[in-house]
């Protein structure tokens, strides 16, 4: 009789343990959402930093020396080609030329008298009535006469010059920017200091660097193509993260190494309408650099990365059970990584309720719909599954 009511309790216990034991076992597995990847060929790009350079500059330097009496122009605003932007003091220089004008009538006037006086003898040696010493020494002065007329009018001619440099004028048109020199500053012909410089910004070039392996990739996967070969269309990222309206067009690259960094210098032409790019700007140029045939974009929600730094995603298989794979990731696109090993055709990858879902789990898939409202939190689906299943 002991030994009977010793047993009677743990045959209660489990009575009362077998309802809550089969309402677990009867729980759903956890709701997840994921996408199913299709492979097709993906454009790869680079994303190279640059610098923005000017497509033309030149930088106003005085040709004669002087104090500077004007300046022309405002600074910061458009000039062209042809435009005074400086006067120089031109006293002294109006004074060479009208000394050099002089000394051009006189040099006219030396000729036609040598010229009077050499025919007059050409006349008298006709008739042997001078001598051929006389009439060598008449034809060699109006010579001479005529050789110093030609230095004279060159003379002239230089004064002219140096007269008209006095007027500085742009030589390209562009943007100038401030001015190094005020009205009353001396200036000299060989001062190292410019003026001011002439940019043209419309268009502009882009330069940036590019790793001699890149290149070599690069090359190699285009049959040897050399960089510029063709039109290759780059987009521009500007400091801001904002993506630059207008596409721009790799033109050149540098055909050298740079042997202490080792990269090559590639130069890309934009046009730039609204002078939103200025020189000396940083930029990233985002360049095509080849084809991932079969590659696969996985949305990067999708993909974690496992203890050793590899990037894995979750795929869940027929059977609802989810199976671990590791990734090859080639670079990012947009919200998505470009995989080209790792998944196939028609895996479907867990972008949401990862925590649920451990490998070798077996998961409720429900496929993401491309409006973010129609997605099911899988929290709130695993529940009233279970409530469901309890009333059951």
């Amino acid at each position: 009789m002991p030994r009977i009511i010793s047993i009677l309790p743990l045959l209660l216990l489990s009575l009362i343990a077998s309802p809550a034991t089969a309402q677990q076992g009867e729980q759903p597995p956890p709701g997840v959402t994921v996408v199913t990847v299709r492979s097709s060929d993906v454009d790869l790009t680079t994303i190279l930093p640059g610098r923005v350079v000017a497509s033309a500059e030149a930088e106003v330097r005085p040709q004669v020396a002087g104090i500077i009496t004007e300046r022309l122009f405002d600074e910061g605003g458009r000039v062209e080609e042809g435009d005074v932007l400086y006067r120089i003091d031109a006293a002294i220089y109006d004074a060479s030329v009208a000394q050099a004008r002089a000394a051009v009538a006189q040099a006219e006037a030396q000729v036609q008298a040598t010229e009077r006086e050499a025919g007059r003898l050409v006349t008298l040696s006709e008739r042997n009535v001078v001598s051929e010493q006389a009439l060598d020494s008449a034809i060699a002065a109006r010579d001479g006469a005529v050789a110093t007329l030609q230095v004279a009018e060159a003379q002239l001619q230089s004064a002219e010059i140096e007269l008209d440099r006095t007027e500085i004028r742009a030589r390209l048109s562009g943007e100038i920017g401030r001015s190094m020199v005020s009205p009353g500053a001396l200036v000299t012909a060989s001062q190292q200091t410019p003026l001011a410089t002439v940019r043209n910004i419309d268009p502009v070039y882009v330069d940036v660097t590019q790793s001699a392996a890149e290149l070599l990739a690069f090359r190699r996967g285009n049959g040897g193509a050399r960089v510029g070969d063709g039109p290759q269309e780059v987009l521009l990222t500007l400091a801001d993260g904002s993506v630059f309206d207008q596409t721009g067009m790799l033109t050149a690259a540098e055909p050298v190494v740079d042997p202490l960094t080792g990269v090559v210098v590639l130069r890309i032409e934009f046009a730039n309408p609204d002078k939103l790019l200025l020189p000396g700007m940083y930029v990233q140029a985002q360049m095509p650099s080849g084809i991932a045939e079969g590659a696969i974009l996985v949305p990067q929600e999708g993909v974690t990365r496992n203890r050793r730094g590899q990037p894995t995603a979750l795929v869940v298989g027929e059977d609802g059970v989810v199976e671990q794979r590791v990734l090859n990731v080639l670079q990012d696109r947009g919200q998505d990584w470009v995989v080209d090993d790792g998944l196939e055709d028609g895996d479907r990858v867990v972008v949401t309720g990862l925590q649920s879902a451990a490998p070798g789990a077996t998961v409720s898939p429900k496929e993401r719909s491309s409006e973010p409202e129609d997605e099911v939190e899988p929290a709130a689906e695993t529940d009233t599954e279970a409530e469901d299943a309890a009333q059951d």
